[in-house]
C-alpha cells in the first residue's frame, strides 16, 4: 500500500505532517469541538481514566500537539510530571499558553521532538500516550519501538486512534461523513485544503483492530488490550512493557 502524506510532495512524511500542524495550528482546538461536536474530549478522559488504573508518576504524550492529553492527565492522574513532544512548534506554543494559563508549567512540560527518535533516555517514563497521533508516524513500527524504550519496565502504553467501524450501515454514514462533509468544513475554517482530505486517507489506511495489536505485540509490548468506542470509531489500545 502507498505512502499516504498530507500533501503529496517531495517531502516525506514527517516534514508534511509537521507542515500540516503549522499551518492548522491556530484552529486546530476549534476545529477538533466542531468536527467531533466535542466526543473527542469524552474520548480522551476516557484513555486517562483508563490509564489511571496503573497510576503513573511520570508520563510522555507523544504528538501532544496543544496538549489536551497532558490537561486532563494533569487534572485527573495528578502525576508528579508530564512532557509532552510534538513534531509542531506551533501546535506546541499553544499547548504552552493553555498550560501557561492555568499555573501548570511547573508540572507540564512542551519539548519539540520526533516520535521516531524520542530525546529521551531509556526506562525513563510510567506511562506513555498518543492521541490521534499515532497514524502520522512515518515508521509505525519504529515509533513504537521508541516509545517502548523510554516507558520503564512495567510501564504502559496508551494509545487512542480512529478506527472504522465494523457495521455496514453505521461504517456507511462513518465513511459518508470522513469522506464528503468533514474535510468540506476543514477547509473553510482552516483554510488547508489538504489537511482535513488527508485524516480521511490516514484513517482508511491505519491498520487498526487486531492488525494494530500485533504491531504493538511485534514492538515488544505484554497484556495488549482494546476498547472499542462508539460502535468503533475509535479505539484505545494498551501495552505493556
Amino acid at each position: 500500500m502507498s505512502e499516504v502524506k498530507p500533501y503529496n510532495t517531495d517531502l516525506n512524511k514527517k516534514a508534511e505532517v509537521e507542515q500540516m500542524f503549522d499551518n492548522i495550528a491556530g484552529k486546530y482546538d476549534l476545529l477538533n469541538g466542531i468536527l467531533s461536536v466535542g466526543i473527542d474530549k469524552i474520548w480522551r478522559k476516557k484513555m486517562i481514566r483508563l490509564l489511571g488504573r496503573y497510576n503513573p508518576a511520570t508520563i510522555l504524550d507523544v504528538a501532544s500537539g496543544t496538549g489536551d492529553v497532558a490537561l486532563e492527565a494533569a487534572r485527573t492522574l495528578k502525576p508528579t510530571h508530564i512532557t509532552g513532544t510534538d513534531l509542531s512548534e506551533k501546535m506546541l506554543d499553544i499547548g504552552r499558553d493553555k498550560i501557561k494559563a492555568l499555573g501548570l508549567q511547573d508540572l507540564i512540560s512542551m519539548v519539540k521532538g520526533d516520535a521516531e527518535n524520542l530525546p529521551f533516555g531509556d526506562n525513563s517514563f510510567d506511562a506513555v500516550t498518543v492521541a490521534f497521533g499515532i497514524r502520522n508516524f512515518e515508521n509505525l513500527d519504529l515509533g513504537l519501538k521508541e516509545m517502548n524504550r523510554v516507558l520503564k519496565v512495567g510501564g504502559h502504553a496508551a494509545i487512542l486512534e480512529f478506527s472504522k467501524p465494523k457495521s455496514l450501515i453505521f461504517g456507511s454514514l462513518y465513511k459518508f461523513y470522513f469522506k464528503q462533509i468533514l474535510p468540506r468544513i476543514g477547509r473553510l475554517t482552516s483554510g488547508d485544503f489538504r489537511a482535513y482530505s488527508y485524516l480521511y486517507e490516514s484513517v482508511q489506511q491505519f491498520p487498526d483492530g487486531e492488525a494494530f495489536k500485533q504491531h504493538l505485540k511485534s514492538a515488544g509490548y505484554t497484556a495488549v488490550e482494546e476498547f472499542r468506542l462508539l460502535g468503533g470509531i475509535c479505539t484505545i489500545y494498551f501495552g505493556q512493557k
